[in-house]
């Protein structure tokens, strides 16, 4: 072992670890990380909207520090933040906030609700990071994640990895003393499944999106959970839903980005099936699978009419988008699938929530 290994080692953990609690504690300095996740967090899904050229110009920009239209914060903390991948974990904290209001039994508790969002918060975002740690070889590979903080050089790896570590094991803990230790159970299978399971066999299988939709669709659950104390057939509906729904939104990136996928190896079905009659076929299934599961909640009491007629028009305007690209098989008609599977999720559950119980 070479001289100052474990020094060096110490005075990194030391670091990051000031860092992650600082954040936490400091509540000045949260404030500004907390305003600072926010800004990016809306540049990125507004970018989502935007047609993409073959250079993936967005992807870029969104990538690249003091570029025109980036928001201006310290060049690290940004670093820190892109690693958390913002757009993913908004849509699962989201889900997760969603799915804690509707388990939600009486008037809502805004203590446990704040634990809930923080809690699962730490732990998307350390799972996204260790996430571009396990893949920062394959990321260097393809245009749209090539300017990532790994890839491009802005952190190291090891710090990376220390703060993907740290915060997994903080929410993981948060979880289960501030929460409950079923929603940190399911957190364990989330990270487990996702990082063990679904990550590595991203190059060895197209089955890599089936079993990735379990632990994706662990944030309902766990939000279920965090209210509840339980599991119970509605917190498996709002799973079934996120399960579902995540068929046509990743067939819909792989294909943006299939030239870019066979690059790093990875075997999604769009990239292994270069016509695409099977991946349109696909996406078509799981949309028209979707719809009755999504009516769900109102045969259960969970929500009411206004939701049910509401998740009805969705559905239909997303099994049109994803009839369009089943027949087109154009990246433009999977931009616009992408674009409608972004809106579809949270007006969604925004709707499931705004007619809770109702009528």
């Amino acid at each position: 072992m070479r001289a100052g290994t474990w020094p060096a080692t110490g005075r990194q953990i030391q670091k990051v670890a000031s860092y992650v609690l600082r954040s936490m504690f400091d509540v000045r300095y949260m404030s500004y990380v907390c305003r600072s996740y926010v800004r990016y967090t809306f540049y990125v899904l507004r970018s989502t909207f935007y047609v993409e050229s073959k250079t993936s110009n967005v992807e870029r920009r969104t990538s690249d520090v003091g570029v025109s239209g980036t928001p201006k914060m310290a060049p690290r903390l940004l670093s820190y933040i892109e690693l958390t991948k913002p757009r993913i974990t908004f849509l699962i904290v989201l889900t997760a906030a969603a799915s804690f209001c509707l388990g939600s039994e009486g008037p809502l508790n805004y203590i446990q609700f704040f634990h809930t969002i923080f809690g699962i918060t730490l732990l998307s975002s350390g799972i996204a990071t260790l996430n571009q740690f396990l893949e920062r070889e394959s990321d260097g590979l393809m245009l749209r994640t090539r300017c990532r903080p790994l890839p491009a050089g802005k952190l190291a790896p090891k710090t990376a990895l220390l703060f993907g570590v740290i915060l997994t094991a903080l929410a993981l803990i948060y979880l289960a003393l501030f929460i409950n230790l079923l929603t940190a159970i399911l957190g364990v299978i989330a990270f487990t499944g996702y990082l063990f399971l679904y990550t590595p066999l991203k190059t060895r299988t197209t089955l890599c999106t089936f079993i990735g939709a379990f632990p994706g669709a662990m944030p309902a659950l766990m939000g279920w959970a965090a209210a509840r104390g339980q599991l119970s057939i509605e917190g498996w509906v709002l799973f079934a839903i996120l399960f579902l729904w995540q068929f046509p939104h990743f067939f819909s990136i792989a294909w943006l980005y299939r030239e870019d996928y066979a690059r790093a190896g990875i075997r999604m079905l769009p990239v292994v099936e270069s016509e695409g009659r099977v991946t349109g076929q696909q996406i078509v299934i799981y949309t028209l699978l979707l719809l009755p599961v999504s009516l769900l909640p109102t045969l259960l009491k969970l929500s009411g009419s206004i939701y049910f007629y509401g998740a009805l028009a969705l559905g239909i305007a997303f099994i049109y988008y994803g009839i369009r690209v089943a027949i087109l098989r154009s990246k433009w008609q999977a931009r616009r699938l992408l674009q409608a599977s972004v809106l579809y999720l949270p007006l969604l559950f925004a709707l499931m929530v705004l007619n809770q119980g109702g009528k």
